[in-house]
């Protein structure tokens, strides 16, 4: 029995086809490595407020509400049910770096603050940074104030020539902002 052409290439691609899929699941066991490099994107998940070491260490009993909030920020639970307690709770979920939840609760009695309780110890705010930003080396920081020596090797400003200075204010004169009616 013999097959017309048009048959007998179709029969051929198709033994064709199924070499190459079989040939492609041969690879893709192969290249593990390269397919678990292939992720999809995340976002960076960061809820609440940052406490740090030296913001807590500011916060002192007998502060009022309000002194507070300006140095810890606005909590983030407050409960109606518990007027007197404030949460401020932070949280990061981040790509590369151990997820973090840290919580700091203040309690008042009344307007004026009578603790402030911790979970665990506070992170300074560089050793904050270096937890979230690990890929980065330890930047120096630079001066934002010059020293009398930066001060003194600067050059001196040019004076201003004549043809530059500024036009004597009395002497302008502009037109009428209306016009008289005869």
């Amino acid at each position: 029995m013999s097959l017309s052409p048009p048959l007998h290439a179709a029969r051929r691609l198709a033994l064709a086809s199924g070499v190459l899929l079989l040939a492609g699941c041969a690879s893709l066991q192969s290249s593990q490595s390269f397919l678990s490099r292939i992720t999809p994107y995340r976002l960076e998940i960061v809820q609440g407020n940052v406490v740090t070491k030296e913001q807590a260490a500011q916060v002192k009993p007998g502060m009022t509400r309000a002194q507070v909030r300006d140095l810890l920020g606005s909590p983030l639970l407050t409960d109606p049910f518990h007027a007197d307690r404030w949460d401020y709770v932070f949280s990061i979920r981040r790509r590369g770096t151990e997820p973090q939840l840290r919580s700091v609760v203040a309690l008042f009695e009344g307007e004026t603050l009578k603790s402030l309780e911790t979970s665990g110890d506070l992170p300074s705010e560089r050793e904050f940074i270096a937890s979230i930003d690990p890929e980065s080396a330890p930047r120096e920081v630079p001066s934002l104030a010059l020293t009398e020596e930066q001060r003194k090797a600067l050059p001196a400003p040019p004076r201003p020539t004549p043809a530059q200075a500024v036009p004597d204010v009395a002497a302008r004169t502009y037109p009428p902002l209306e016009t008289t009616r005869p």
